[in-house]
This record gives C-alpha cells, sequence and structure tokens, in this order.
C-alpha cells in the first residue's frame, strides 16, 4: 500500500560545513519527519533513520526510512524545494 502525503511541506534546520556546503542537520530532520509521518497516517513512529550530509541545493531527492511501532519500516522520499532547506514529501511506501 502506498499512502501518499502529498505536498507537505517541512521547513528544516540547516547546518553549515566548511567549504561553503550547507547541510541539513539531520537529527531535526528524523525528528520532524516523525512527527509529520505521524500526524499524516495516525500511525506511532518508532525511529526515523535519514543518511548524514544532506547538501542543501534546490531539487535534491533523498530518501529516509521510518520504522514504526508495530516493526513495519516504509521509505519516505523528500525532495529540498528551495535554499531555505524547506522540503517537500514526495512519497511514503512500504519497505520492499
Amino acid at each position: 500500500m502506498v499512502c501518499r502525503i502529498g505536498a507537505l511541506v517541512l521547513a528544516l534546520a540547516l547546518f553549515g560545513v566548511g567549504c561553503g556546503e550547507t547541510v541539513l542537520d539531520k537529527a531535526d530532520t528524523e525528528a520532524t519527519i516523525e512527527q509529520n509521518v505521524e500526524r499524516a497516517t495516525g500511525r506511532k513512529v518508532a525511529s526515523v533513520e535519514c543518511p548524514s550530509d544532506i547538501e542543501v541545493k534546490k531539487g535534491t531527492t533523498f530518501e529516509c526510512v521510518v520504522n514504526f511501532e508495530n516493526g513495519k519500516r516504509s521509505v519516505e522520499t523528500l525532495k529540498i524545494r528551495n535554499e531555505d532547506a524547506d522540503i517537500s514529501v514526495i512519497d511514503l511506501r512500504p519497505e520492499r
């Protein structure tokens, strides 16, 4: 079953790194996703696992694994909309 969350936009904290790169704050990204998935699906999330060092660049997509308390796992696909790190949820689907 695919759960479409729609055009949900997340505003995430940024974390600066050397060489002029700006990356998403991993812990803040995971916490924000957890809250939004619980609100959108009504299911309790145990944890969220996102990659580290995601550079804030318009159009970048990435995936995070959402672990639900019932043991199920889903993959959430997100897209960075702008340099302010506004993010759109593209998809939430069961992990295969």
